[in-house]
């Protein structure tokens, strides 16, 4: 383990301790996923320092001897029933100070507060074949769940395609939309359409579950609004005032030039089938692959090894 890095947990995160988080993410996210946009000072500040819906964060910044940032690492602690077991970690080093120990004293930090809130699963999300994914293995993740990142160019003539299918009459149902927090008269039948999110396939992830409702979906929106980002949601509504589908998307504040495709679902009125999906979306960028990236879980009780 490196002598010379100093791990300091972060309690108010003040303004020169949120440039250096971002100096950190922007260097380890050019490295590891080139082309991906990357947050800008703004974004990041507010991540630090906005309350984030049913969870608390913790944050730890690590510092070489001349007091450069050279690893940052996020815990998000879940509070709301049926997650109280949850803990979701980002970590990021400076690619010019890898493979000396920095990540793994940071992760150290992240699995001793999991101990102390007495979480009993930590997931982590990192790009597939990567330096991230390596790591997590070589510290006792396991792969849980496979995501396919997928870009859609919308200043391409395809991407028309997608306005005649909106503008299309679609009999026993009606689109409405909203931006930010949701109407009051959709509250109730919004958060009865997220509840049904709780299908969606999490692989083996020990993800639990989330309980809907309408202040709930109400401070979803607020705390978005808070950060600084812009929520977009179109929902499909049934004759029978039931919602019967929804699509979310978010538009990062400040200068990033992808919006990200939050959640779909779907339901079938007759049979009550529903199907879910998330996803990222984009404009302005080149076309991308498909980038998966795997979301690893380690888990067991409070102090434990994790489980293979």
């Amino acid at each position: 383990m490196p002598t010379s890095v100093h791990v300091n947990p972060l309690q108010r995160v003040s303004a020169v301790e949120s440039a250096a988080w971002h100096r950190v993410v922007a260097a380890s996210t050019a490295h590891d996923l080139p082309g991906a946009p990357i947050p800008d000072p703004g974004q990041i500040h507010a991540r630090l320092t906005k309350p984030a819906l049913g969870s608390h964060r913790l944050t730890w910044l690590a510092t070489g001897v001349d007091g450069t940032p050279v690893g940052v690492a996020g815990l998000r602690v879940f509070t709301s029933p049926g997650q109280e077991h949850l803990a979701e970690l980002e970590l990021h080093v400076d690619p010019a100070h890898r493979r000396g120990g920095t990540g793994s004293l940071l992760l150290a930090a992240a699995v001793a507060a999991c101990r102390t809130e007495n979480r009993r699963s930590l997931i982590a999300e990192a790009p597939a074949d990567g330096p991230g994914e390596a790591f997590s293995e070589r510290h006792g993740f396991r792969r849980a769940l496979t995501l396919d990142h997928l870009v859609l160019r919308l200043d391409e003539p395809d991407a028309s395609e997608h306005l005649r299918t909106a503008d299309a009459e679609h009999p026993g149902y009606r689109l409405t939309g909203w931006t930010g927090t949701v109407p009051d008269d959709l509250a109730d039948v919004f958060a009865a359409a997220k509840n049904a999110m709780n299908d969606m396939p999490v692989g083996d992830l020990d993800y639990g579950s989330v309980a809907w409702d309408a202040d709930r979906v109400r401070a979803m929106g607020q705390v978005v609004a808070d950060r600084g980002d812009t929520l977009l949601t179109i929902a499909a509504v049934h004759d029978d005032g039931t919602m019967a589908g929804y699509t979310e998307i978010l538009i990062p504040g400040g200068t990033a030039p992808r919006a990200q495709q939050y959640r779909t679902r779907r339901s079938c009125p007759r049979t009550g089938a529903t199907a879910s999906a998330v996803g990222q979306g984009g404009h302005g960028v080149p076309a991308a692959r498909r980038a998966p990236r795997r979301r690893r879980g380690r888990d067991g009780p409070a102090g434990a090894s994790p489980a293979p």
